[in-house]
């Protein structure tokens, strides 16, 4: 799925490197709240989240239905509608940070942001680094020019073919295991050009740059939905993706939230109406150690 992983950067270079990685790309983002909504009493206060009364969370709307940025410039999709009522759950009012993946792991461990809130992929790495809690199951798809005129109907008819491609995420990393798979399997690998963001890598599909692009299934079926590409191959490598956190008390919050949600069913609604498979497990919960 928008997926997502070079291998994790140790916490101890995230201290060193996050104000290179954010200077440029944090004094760009800008802080959108979700206006005209009524809100309990705020549950968490600092220094549990960053700003009193809010919770903030990164985003990277390049992915839609699950997160996107319609016609009118607002936030939309399955996750910005999830983070709103777990935000109503805690009494907060959300507040998102629209920023490229590559800085949002830096920018959590830095307190920019309370949460990141885009379907990040849980590895046993990242678990270490951040609280992550597990929501949603999501594979990887290749999508094509409209109409599949390369004739590309499983990942080895990819080989020796252009991909686009994510910066930095799980879409990346399964892009290479598919670029080792084809040479192991003794074809010619893949031609893979990474990009800022998912945006930038299907505009480069559109203009016929490239022979294909990565992303997760749901993005996939919502761009042929749509007619713009064809989903060519779909359903590689399932995984989990998480939200995650740098504060345990906000975790903990956050899982009593969801498993609420779920209780009054509006969990389950929310991801049968976007078709977003659900995880497996019949609680929330945190999955992995932390931070040491």
């Amino acid at each position: 799925m928008t997926a997502s992983d070079r291998p994790s950067i140790p916490m101890s270079d995230l201290k060193l490197n996050r104000r290179n990685v954010l200077t440029g790309l944090v004094a760009m983002a800008a802080p959108i709240a979700v206006p005209g909504v009524s809100y309990a009493q705020a549950k968490l206060a600092p220094p549990h989240v960053i700003n009193a009364g809010k919770l903030v969370m990164s985003i990277n709307p390049t992915l839609p239905p699950l997160q996107y940025v319609d016609d009118k410039g607002a936030l939309q999709g399955m996750r910005v509608e999830l983070g709103n009522e777990i935000a109503k759950k805690l009494g907060l009012i959300p507040e998102y940070i629209r920023i490229e993946f590559a800085a949002m792991v830096p920018g959590l461990a830095a307190k920019r942001w309370d949460m990141i809130n885009t379907g990040i992929f849980w590895t046993e790495e990242r678990s270490k680094l951040m609280y992550m809690v597990p929501y949603e199951r999501a594979a990887i798809s290749f999508m094509v020019s409209k109409g599949n005129p390369l004739n590309i109907n499983k990942w080895e008819d990819l080989a020796g073919r252009s991909v686009a491609v994510e910066l930095g995420g799980i879409e990346e990393k399964r892009t290479r295991e598919v670029d080792e798979m084809l040479k192991k399997d003794g074809k010619k690998g893949l031609e893979i050009r990474t990009f800022n963001n998912f945006s930038e890598a299907f505009q480069a599909l559109r203009a016929k740059q490239v022979d294909a692009a990565t992303s997760i299934d749901a993005t996939a079926m919502y761009w042929q939905t749509r007619g713009d590409f064809t989903r060519a191959v779909s359903g590689l490598f399932p995984q989990i993706a998480s939200f995650a956190f740098a504060d345990k008390t906000l975790a903990d919050a956050v899982v009593v939230a969801l498993n609420d949600l779920r209780k009054e069913g509006v969990y389950d609604k929310l991801f049968d109406t976007y078709g977003v498979l659900k995880i497996e497990e019949s609680t929330f919960a945190i999955k992995g150690s932390g931070p040491a």
